[in-house]
């Protein structure tokens, strides 16, 4: 038996019906297509006979489309839409530009400084499709190596090895231990031992990684503690004087500057924290090479 996918319903037709909608008549539709009208009569009628509906009707001097012909143009300009995507994805890719790129921030950057050099990315290369998800250290490279994501931005050391990965040294992280500004640990003198914090609760921030090891920054072992998915979780946990933890600097500025929060000298203070880029050794995408490159001259 020989199935027939062949359909009535073309690119072509639903193009003549969405410059019939727009333009009101069959005269102006066939002056914007640079065809004569009654080409376009002919598709109309070819399709309303293979499809066995009336498309059109008159309405003074207005060709006003039918309930049935709505719907068939609703549906019909998503695909209009889709092939114009996939005509441009094609060249795009043609031209050694990827059509999407997919994009791991982890939880310890600001989100607004990748944006904003997203933002001009998407100026230059609107084609390019987006996909950006969060990741907390080890679930940063752990979606790299498996393939789940083509760039990581602010991964935390160690760097993988062995994996065909290659990285470029972003950021550094001033991570600094703060707390509520009416917690316990900001009423007793500085600077605080080990022992002086373990007796608090600390907030820990999840890693992420699904099958690789996991592993967190500034935990205090023998603390009680607080586990949370993000470092956004993290600031508002503290903030809720929930326990005590280390934030990166440049994201809570306001909240130290009001005195919401307050940062705690350590007997052992904690170095700052490179970042990293990170992508495919194998990934020559233009696409990537430029996202790198503005990264590295933020």
């Amino acid at each position: 038996m020989t199935i027939d996918h062949s359909s009535p319903i073309t690119l072509e037709a639903l193009t003549v019906l969405d410059t019939i909608d727009k333009q009101g008549s069959f005269a102006k539709a066939a002056q914007q297509l640079n065809k004569v009208p009654s080409a376009l009569s002919y598709i109309v009628q070819k399709l309303e006979e293979q499809l066995e509906v009336t498309l059109f009707i008159r309405q003074g001097r207005r060709n006003v489309l039918t309930p049935a012909a709505k719907h068939l143009l609703t549906q019909g300009r998503l695909l209009l839409d889709a092939a114009d995507k996939l005509s441009e994805q094609t060249k795009t890719i043609a031209n050694g530009w990827e059509p999407k790129l997919r994009i791991a921030i982890d939880s310890i950057v600001d989100s607004l400084l990748v944006f904003k050099i997203l933002e001009r990315f998407i100026s230059e290369h609107p084609t390019i499709e987006i996909d950006v998800s969060e990741e907390v250290l080890n679930g940063s490279w752990e979606a790299l190596i498996d393939d789940r994501i083509d760039i990581v931005i602010g991964g935390a050391p160690p760097v993988p090895t062995q994996y065909g990965i290659s990285t470029r040294e972003w950021h550094n992280v001033d991570n600094i231990f703060v707390v509520n500004s009416a917690h316990p640990l900001a009423k007793i003198s500085q600077p605080l031992s080990e022992k002086d914090i373990e007796k608090h609760q600390t907030i820990v921030t999840h890693d992420s990684a699904i099958n690789a090891i996991r592993r967190n920054l500034g935990v205090f072992e023998d603390s009680r503690h607080f586990f949370v998915p993000t470092i956004d979780y993290k600031i508002n946990a503290i903030k809720a004087g929930i326990g005590a933890g280390y934030i990166p600097r440049s994201r809570i500025i306001d909240e130290l500057t009001s005195g919401e929060l307050r940062e705690l000298t350590l007997s052992s203070p904690t170095a700052s924290l490179p970042l990293y880029i990170a992508w495919k050794t194998t990934n020559r995408g233009k696409g990537l090479a430029r996202l790198v490159k503005l990264l590295q001259n933020s």
